[in-house]
Formats: C-alpha cells, structure tokens, sequence
C-alpha cells in the first residue's frame, strides 16, 4: 500500500470553515484508493473521525475545539465518497469492510494508535475498527450513531419496506438505492445540509453559528462528488448486510455521545449500545440535537484524550 500526500495551498487562516490542512490518497490491498483530509496539529495526537451518510472527510466538527486540544484530525472517506474508489459492482458493503479499509490507511500513513470518533453511521465504523484492529485503537467515542432499527425502531416504514426488498440481493442493492438520492445530490445546500441536521436543536446550532453550516455543505458537497454511491453504500452495510461485528467485542474505552433533543437519534440509541459494549459510558448532552458532533466536539475530544 501507498499513501500519495497532497499538502494544501489554500488560506488556512479562516479558521470558521476549516480547511484541510492535509489530504492523501491511498492504494489500497484490492487496488482500490481511498481518499483522506487532515485539521489541526500535525504533531498533535490523533483522533479520527469516522463521518456521517452521508458525509466525508471534509469536516472539522469545531475548529476551535480541536485547536485547542492540540490533535491531529484524520478523517477518510468510504467507499463511493469524496475520491474514494466505490465498491465493484455485485459487491455487497458491509461495515467490517470499512473498518478495515480504515485500517489500511491508517497502516499506510504511520499513525499507529489512535482514537477515533464515529458520528451518526461512522460510530458502527469506529466500533468495528475497535473489534477487529484492537492495537490500533486506544479510545472510542460514538456519536449519535442509530442502534439496529429491530432494537430500537427509527426508520420510517415505507423506507424499512424498500430495505427489505433489497435484502433478497445484496450484492445489486447499492446499484438500486443509489438513484433514489438523485434528489438529494442535486438539491440546495440547506436541503442537503438538512440530511444530517434536523429539528430545532439543530436549528439552534446553524442559527447561533452559520460558519458551521458551511462546514456541513462542504463536506456533502465532497460526500456527493460522485453522487450517491457512497451514500447508499452506508445505508446497505447497516440495514441490508448483517453488521458483522459484535459490540461486545470491543475492548478500548468507549464514550456514547447523544442529544437530549435529538429528533433522529435520540438517547435510547446511546442506551442500547452502552449496554453492549464492556465499560461504555452514556452523556446525554443537554440542547443538543443530531447536530451534537459539532454542539459538543470539546467533550468528545476531551473524553477520547
């Protein structure tokens, strides 16, 4: 595997929007490329962040937060993703897949230990990086990541009748999703910022700093660069294609991170997996909402240290 390294020309001196500081590109074992940005301190401690679906790795969740933490910020890109080559197809995605993909990189680029955060549907990627790589990983934060809808129901039925439709192939299931997002690729910035950032806690958050929907416009903006292969290639791996790992499994120091106000993902999410993973813990954040990767990234760096 090979890691190529792109270091950023652009102006790094508006610290509201973020910019990478870095980004790479690397070959993967099946001759597959992912794709991965860099925020903050190069020297500092890393921390990933395992995105959203949809999302990317072009968010720094508050960059405030992470310069003062003094971390390196690592995110990659799923398959599908940003510049991140999708999956061939007949191949079914699945979460163990990511997580190891994840894995290469970080081998690639020399990282060694980390912690890692999964916001939304990322968290099921830090929890299986966590099961499956156990001496890469030192600390896990999930946040707001939705438990299985058989446990804890969230997904609409209509939608959950189309999923199961969609299990009788799972290898063409990302091909047949993917069109129903069409919408969503080609729409505005707040209906696509909407994707990820609903009801009025939300509201509150984009209201009190706009700065921070434009970080989420640009990571979709990044998410979509190849419209909604990666997207539905998530929304596969934890809906249609058995999980694969099991939560018990994870032995690094786990976090669960939810909003009290959380219209997506509320608390009972946090519940189900702070009940099955050894030792988590469960902070229910006062205000927030599915927007709380961002309302409470100094507590989520602050408790990966």
């Amino acid at each position: 595997m090979r890691a190529h390294d792109a270091r950023m020309s652009h102006d790094t001196t508006d610290t509201r929007v973020g910019p990478p500081t870095a980004e790479h590109r690397v070959d993967l074992p099946d001759g597959r490329t992912a794709t991965a940005a860099e925020y903050g301190d190069p020297a500092g401690p890393v921390v990933v962040l395992c995105h959203a679906a949809p999302g990317s790795s072009h968010l720094d969740p508050d960059p405030a937060a992470t310069a003062a933490a003094g971390v390196r910020l690592v995110s990659v890109d799923r398959p599908g993703y940003g510049g991140s080559t999708p999956l061939g197809a007949g191949t079914a995605p699945t979460i163990t897949g990511f997580a190891d993909d994840l894995a290469a990189v970080l081998a690639a680029l020399g990282l060694g230990e980390v912690a890692v955060a999964g916001w939304s549907a990322g968290g099921r990627v830090a929890l299986a990086l966590a099961a499956r790589h156990p001496a890469v990983v030192r600390a896990v934060a999930v946040v707001a990541t939705p438990a299985p809808h058989e446990e804890v129901p969230w997904i609409p039925a209509e939608h959950a009748a189309m999923l199961d439709q969609l299990r009788a192939d799972p290898g063409g299931a990302t091909a047949a999703l993917a069109p129903a997002f069409g919408e969503v690729v080609g729409a505005p910035r707040d209906a696509r910022v909407a994707t990820v950032a609903t009801g009025p806690a939300d509201a509150a958050v984009l209201a009190a700093d706009p700065a921070a929907g434009a970080r989420l416009a640009g990571m979709l903006d990044v998410a979509f660069a190849q419209g909604a292969l990666g997207m539905a290639a998530d929304i596969v791996s934890y809906t249609v294609v058995p999980w694969g790992f099991d939560p018990s499994a994870v032995g690094a120091p786990t976090t669960a991170f939810y909003g009290a106000d959380d219209v997506i993902v509320p608390p009972a999410h946090g519940e189900w997996y702070v009940a099955r993973v050894p030792g988590a813990s469960l902070r229910v954040v006062a205000g927030a909402g599915h927007l709380v990767a961002l309302a409470a990234w100094g507590e989520i760096l602050e408790a990966l240290a």
